[in-house]
Order: C-alpha cells, then structure tokens, then sequence
C-alpha cells in the first residue's frame, strides 16, 4: 500500500485523459504526460543526489510543479515538504533546517525571502523555477526537459514510510511537521472516492494553497486515483475564480468559510453558472450554519461541511446532499475505512449528545511528528489519534464539531496557536503577560485579540507591539487588535482563563 504506483498505473488505463489543466500557463496535460514529467522529476533529484529518506522543499505559489514534486518523491522514497510562503523568512528558515531539507526549489515571488534564509540554513542545491533569479542555481524548467523520461529506479517502500512532511504550527510555539506516510495518500484517496462518490468524471478546481495538506489531498489525489480531473488556479481571486469554475465545468469545489462569504458579497455569483456543479463543500475552519444556509439558496446546489486534519487526513466524514438541511451543521458521519469515538478527561466514551475530544483510528493517520517523539507519543495514544477537537455525536450518528481544546483559533482557514504569538509578545520588554483570544469576524472566520499586561513603568502602544511583530510572525498571526489590561484572570492550576477573558474584554472592548 505505499503510493509510488499511484500516477503510473493509473496513466496505464487512461493515458489520454487529461489529469491537469493548469491555468496560468493555459497548459493542460493527460495523465501519460503528467507521469512523464514525474519521471522526469525523479531522474533530475535522483542525479542531485537524493536518495529514500531525503527531503525536497518548494517555496512556490500554486503551480504543476507540486504535483511533480509530491509524486515524484512517492517514486523514489524521497519526502516532499513544501513551504508555507505565508511565513516569514526566520520561520520558513526554522522549517527548512528541522526537516533538513537536500533540495530547496524557489520561485521568483520569493527570491527576497529566500536571501534572507540563506545565511541561517544549510541545503545541497537550489533550484529556480518559473525564472526565478538565483545566483548559483539551476533551473528547473532546463534539467527536467533533460532528464530521462523512463521509470526511475525504485527503492524498497514500505507503507509506513514518510512521502511528505506538511509543517503545522505547534502548541509550544514552534512548528511540528507531521510526517503523512505513504498508507495515508492512499488510504485517504480510497476513502475519499469511496465515501464521496467521487468519479472519472468529477472536475475540481485547487486555488487553495497546495502547501497545505487541502490543496495536496482533498481532491488532488483521490481525483486522480479514479481518473478524474484538476483545474489548477496559481492563486484565489473571487471573480476570476468564479468565472473559471464555470468555463472549466467543475462538477465539485472545496473552499474555507472565508471564501465562500467572499463570494457570496461578490455581485459575480448572481451572474456564475453553477449547472455543472453537483456539490460545495467547506472545510479548514468551522463553517456558520447561516452561511450553509445563505450560499445553498444563492446557487441552489447542496453545501456540505467537512472535517479533517493534516495528521488524520483532510476527508474524515462524509454525507449526503440532504444531510445539511436534515442536520444543521453536522459533518456527517465517519469515512468508510475509518474508525472514531469521543472521550472525556478521562478516556471514557461519552454518549450520544454530550461532548468529547474526537479521536481517530485507520491507516489515514499520521505516523506522528518529525523529530518530535514527545509530540508523537502525546497525540498517538495506543493506535488513536487525539485530535483536540470537541465533537458530539446524536442519537443517528451525525457528528458536530464542538469547539477546540487546543488553545488556538482559526483565522481565514489558518491555525494561530497562542503560545506561539503569546511568545513573541512576552518577549518585548515591556510587556509582563500576554494571553491570545479569538474574536469573531465576518470576513475571515475568527481573528486574534492579545491581551497584555504592561512590565511596570513601562509604556507601549498597540501600534509598537503590533510594529514588534512584523517579520517574527506571518501576517495572519498577528492579532488584529491589542488590549491592555491590569491583570489576568487564572486558575488554581496557574492557566489564563481565556472564557473570562472573552466575556470580560471583549463585549467591553468592541471599539478599541
């Protein structure tokens, strides 16, 4: 069950199908075209050196190179860890040196960034793509046209073997990098097109980021595991995408909350011809039952919710059409080849409609975290997954997501983990305390609020601390706004308790 004959085979039945329609170049590819260029791939790292077990990393917008990459190191035992571009250079720098990246490969939107990681990392090769300007490098697009386009050489694989490494932000500030076996791309494709009744002929657009696991595996690969086809978008645009998604004929479209009430205010949507859909579905972030409910009546389509974790897979549940509106705001039920409960404090299984943490349990699970075995062993507990997500399930089997245990909030479908902001904070001189809530935004979801108590006799602004932040964190992880207060609220067990703070700062602070 290892994912190295993924493309290849499937190339074998249908070689003529076109896979890949890549927008920004108007390039589309059929799937015997898109292993060759994988092929080509593998034999371009394979002269660079790169054996099983080495990692190669992209710092790219959207673009066919990820899917080179991500097969390609499925072929030949490597391991594809993309970069997050949303990140400053001091964390992507971080990444690329806990991963020990071999290989790092750059496009030009990010040629800055790179120069300033340069001196703090430590990488065999750099690679330009796209004309990217980099002294020293070699160009991507030249080596591949090269290489041999035969099957690469393969390594033994095993199915627990790492394929990618997708970077999460960590609850004690720094990232973890949850290693996605080769089981769980497959394990997940079944799932997916099992549980979804996903086709050959479904037609998804990705204009998400593909250095994320949903641009990588909601529909990337279970689409091209039943030989369906991608309309790969470089970046969103709310009226350009739209019109795509119509001329394309997308027949399936994965958004986050954000998206969708952005299109939903773009007066493009009334004009979209949506025929061709068969379903929406939202995920990253959970998504507003009156949202469901506004999109559904502006298209007439059904709207699904989803639910999934780089570290379990993006697709755990799946539903049918009328789920929705039978089930405000369920998930559905689990995926086929999948197994869940929910516990309390004290890993006892809960009843039907009383809340528990979810836990996780199949061959779509992380194999744990790299280089982090602490981590590994906190989240994977006797074959179980804890997800820090509250859910409850009803008497019929339908999930809710009930809230997060993990102290972060989710903003624009992205993870903020407190800690981390909090450290940063805590780190200027003038500031004693630091406690990070969520305060609820129309547009994207949920933003940051941090709460500071200053050092004495010091003085700061909201506009300094804010200005502290730039360049130590990436733009959506700086708080959207700052509150001073004179003291936090703790508990007997010496943690900041946060549902005071919201109560208390929030509803009083609507207009600082």
């Amino acid at each position: 069950m290892d994912a190295s004959n993924l493309l290849s085979k499937r190339a074998e039945p249908t070689p003529d199908r076109v896979a890949l329609r890549e927008l920004a170049t108007g390039q589309s590819y059929t799937f015997a075209q898109l292993n060759t260029r994988v092929n080509r791939a593998c034999h371009f790292l394979q002269k660079l050196g790169v054996q099983k077990g080495d990692v190669v990393s992209l710092l790219a917008h959207n673009s066919v190179v990820y899917v080179d990459l991500l097969y390609a190191a499925t072929k030949i035992g490597a391991i594809f860890a993309p970069l997050n571009w949303r990140l400053v250079a001091d964390e992507l720098a971080y990444i690329v040196q806990d991963c020990g990246s071999k290989v790092l490969i750059c496009g030009p939107e990010f040629t800055e960034t790179l120069a300033a990681m340069l001196p703090h990392i430590a990488v065999d090769h750099l690679v330009s793509v796209e004309g990217a300007e980099l002294a020293g490098a070699l160009v991507y697009e030249d080596e591949l046209a090269a290489a041999d386009s035969g099957e690469p050489e393969r390594p033994s694989l095993h199915p627990d073997d790492t394929a990618c490494i997708l970077y999460t932000s960590g609850t004690t500030g720094k990232p973890k990098g949850a290693m996605i076996p080769h089981r769980q791309i497959v394990w997940n494709s079944i799932n997916t097109v099992i549980s979804w009744g996903l086709t050959q002929d479904d037609i998804s657009p990705i204009f998400t980021p593909m250095f994320h696991s949903g641009g990588l595996f909601v529909f990337l690969t279970p689409l091209f595991y039943v030989g369906g086809r991608i309309v790969l978008m470089r970046q969103f645009d709310p009226v350009d995408t739209l019109r795509q998604v119509a001329e394309e004929q997308c027949t399936v479209l994965l958004g986050v909350p954000t998206i969708f009430q952005m299109w939903l205010n773009t007066p493009a949507l009334a004009q979209t011809d949506f025929s061709a859909i068969r379903w929406f579905i939202s995920g990253g972030a959970p998504c507003p039952v009156s949202l469901i409910a506004a999109w559904r009546q502006a298209t007439g389509k059904p709207f699904r919710q989803g639910y999934g974790l780089t570290e379990v897979g993006t697709n755990c549940f799946t539903m049918n059409d009328d789920d929705p509106l039978n089930k405000p705001g369920t998930v559905g039920k689990p995926i086929f080849h999948s197994e869940m409960k929910l516990v309390d404090e004290d890993g006892r299984s809960v009843p039907p409609n009383q809340t528990g943490e979810l836990l996780i349990k199949g061959p779509h699970v992380t194999s744990g975290y790299w280089r982090n075995p602490e981590a590994t062993a906190e989240a994977l507990r006797d074959g179980w997954f804890h997800t820090g997500d509250m859910a409850q399930m009803d008497e019929d089997g339908f999930y809710f997501i009930a809230g997060r245990f993990k102290d972060m909030i989710i903003s624009g479908g992205e993870n903020v983990y407190a800690a981390e902001v909090e450290a940063v904070f805590v780190a200027h001189e003038a500031v004693a305390e630091a406690a990070l809530i969520g305060q609820p935004d129309e547009k994207w979801g949920e933003v940051g609020v941090m709460v500071v108590v200053k050092a004495n006799g010091t003085a700061i602004t909201e506009a300094e601390l804010l200005q502290h932040c730039q360049g130590k964190l990436a733009r959506y992880k700086i708080p959207k706004r700052v509150i001073f207060t004179d003291a936090l609220p703790y508990s007997p067990y010496g943690k900041v308790i946060k549902v005071e703070l919201k109560e208390s700062l929030l509803l009083d602070n609507t207009e600082t």
